[in-house]
């Protein structure tokens, strides 16, 4: 049985997306900071489908804790057939507010984290017949928003480094990513905010978490010559001015 690890799988995308890969015939290895509860659920989901599921924990932003993860997956797991980087942070901060410590904690996590993981993981990807790495980047990467500027540099950097592997992993190792636009609106949003947000986007609704995770089991399962991209999901946002 083919093997994905997914960070973030306790919540909203990650564990969409980690039950999608349970769904499409994956083992899975779930990496949590705190929602282990989610992580858990998807667990159970998992092996009542026949799967196996272990939930890991671990802060990204550490670099102790994620090297220990690390060689924890990859002594459970010495083959890895798809890497789903999907935990990051995200903020709202004007500018002129943004602290090193804020700049540094959201690199380290948005960015620096899928590099170091990748890297670590890079012998069980390399074991697999056909491994995957997916980063879960966003529109905000390359259309950036007021008052997320480290949000949004972490998000270019990732891009970057999407296509920077695809490159220099070719032809074993296929990397990805996918770009959600409005999906899942955070709970902090108001109504007016949703709505003004929803008034830029075509398709005239805010994305599901399944929308984005159909596109990760399609790279994984129907994709083989597909690297090095960036795929949108964000109902043709990101194709207007």
């Amino acid at each position: 049985m083919p093997t994905a690890v997914v960070t973030g799988a306790g919540v909203r995308l990650g564990k969409a997306i980690a039950q999608a890969l349970a769904e499409a015939g994956y083992d899975l290895a779930l990496h949590v900071n705190r929602s282990t509860e989610g992580a858990e659920d998807v667990a159970r989901k998992a092996r009542a489908l026949g799967r196996t599921a272990t939930v890991y924990r671990a802060d990204l932003g550490s670099p102790r804790e994620l090297e220990s993860l690390a060689a924890t997956l990859r002594e459970a797991h010495p083959t890895i057939d798809v890497l789903v980087n999907n935990a990051g942070l995200y903020e709202r901060v004007a500018f002129e507010d943004i602290t090193r410590e804020q700049f540094h904690r959201m690199l380290g996590v948005n960015l620096e984290a899928p590099f170091f993981l990748t890297q670590a993981l890079l012998p069980a990807l390399r074991a697999a017949p056909r491994p995957l790495v997916v980063n879960l980047t966003d529109i905000g990467g390359e259309r950036p928003e007021s008052h997320y500027a480290h949000y949004s540099v972490s998000k270019a950097g990732l891009i970057m480094l999407t296509r920077a592997l695809a490159v220099e992993l070719a032809p074993q190792v296929r990397v990805n990513a996918v770009s959600p636009g409005t999906v899942i609106f955070p709970e902090n949003f108001d109504e007016a905010a949703r709505q003004a947000l929803l008034a830029r986007i075509p398709f005239g609704r805010e994305g599901s978490a399944e929308d984005v995770a159909r596109v990760v089991v399609f790279l994984a399962r129907e994709a083989p010559y597909i690297s090095g991209q960036v795929i949108a999901v964000d109902g043709a946002r990101s194709a207007q001015l």
